[in-house]
């Protein structure tokens, strides 16, 4: 039986690609595609190292019927035009909401403790110096933290925190119901009642931007903002002036506009704990992330649906 024709758009771990390409006749798009190659292939395996996927690599694949995504964020993915051609896109949702929880808070307490400033205090040979001892940091006692954007990961975090003691809000687009935490309206009116807004909102053009110069002034001067989301939704630029004249105390990142770039006046505060996007970053979380992507393969081949379809694009739920 010949096995369906599947494109891989980037390289993927060796745990996914193996399996893959045991189940699929893939093709390596950074090897190169030819036009008869093209025609034949039904399915296009994608993550965030390809880059944007939009309609012109869709044009090239006449027979494509789905996509999937390795990651639960698809902002990546041009999911309109995928739709307006009858292409199935699935993302990669509940295996990873955990892990992303647990480096949150990670990553929190590390801007907030200065851990990472620390460490390289030590390293330095400071520690042994007179009056070497590392300067007092602020604490998250006290803190009211707030959630942008409520989903799986952030009713995560928000689970998380309640055992630190924390105040918790959230805003989204709705208020939920059953949510206990206080609810506000918008970006800037959550960010005038915290000192610590956590940002895990989804990437996309509705969100862009949502962290501006305004939202970060609201934070204040010991706020901490901590972005695990994309990039993309803080504005970059705004947020280096805010670090760099004092508007907000500090930042912990994990994503960043347009990665793997970084900005040189980001690096260069140590006021910012900076990550290289390993939120999802560990074996066994990437592991499931690219079985569920092949799941959802394998499914939409052996009986015409996907397990994990995104809203936007047709598709039988699991």
């Amino acid at each position: 039986m010949t096995k369906p024709a599947v494109l891989a758009a980037a390289p993927f771990p060796p745990f996914t690609m193996a399996p893959l390409e045991a189940a699929f006749a893939v093709h390596r798009l950074w090897e190169g595609l030819d036009d008869r190659a093209a025609g034949s292939i039904r399915a296009l395996a994608t993550n965030t190292l390809f880059g944007r996927l939009g309609a012109e690599v869709m044009d090239r694949l006449p027979a494509l019927e789905i996509i999937a995504n390795f990651g639960v964020g698809y902002d990546n993915i041009d999911v309109a035009a995928a739709a307006a051609r009858g292409v199935v896109v699935t993302n990669t949702p509940g295996v990873l909401d955990e892990e992303v929880a647990d480096l949150t808070l990670g990553l929190l307490l590390a801007t907030i403790r200065r851990i990472p400033q620390a460490e390289r205090h030590l390293r330095a040979g400071l520690w042994t110096k007179p009056d070497g001892a590392f300067p007092l940091s602020p604490t998250l006692r006290g803190r009211r933290v707030g959630i942008l954007g409520l989903g799986a990961i952030g009713k995560a975090v928000a689970r998380r925190l309640e055992g630190f003691g924390v105040a918790i809000a959230y805003h989204g687009r709705t208020r939920q119901d059953g949510v206990a935490y206080p609810w506000y309206p918008s970006a800037l009116a959550l960010a005038e009642a915290v000192d610590v807004l956590v940002v895990v909102v989804p990437g996309g053009a509705a969100t862009a931007g949502l962290v501006d110069a305004a939202v970060l002034r609201a934070l204040g001067p010991q706020g901490v903002l901590v972005n695990v989301a994309r990039g993309s939704v803080v504005d970059e630029a705004a947020l280096i002036a805010a670090l760099q004249d004092g508007t907000i105390l500090a930042a912990g990142l994990d994503v960043y506009a347009r990665e793997p770039q970084v900005p040189a006046a980001l690096v260069a505060q140590d006021n910012a704990v900076l990550l290289p996007h390993i939120g999802s970053g560990s074996v066994a979380t990437r592991t499931a992330m690219g079985q569920l992507m092949i799941d959802n393969l394998a499914t939409w081949f052996a009986q015409g649906r996907a397990l994990t379809p995104v809203p936007e694009t047709p598709g039988l739920p699991g």
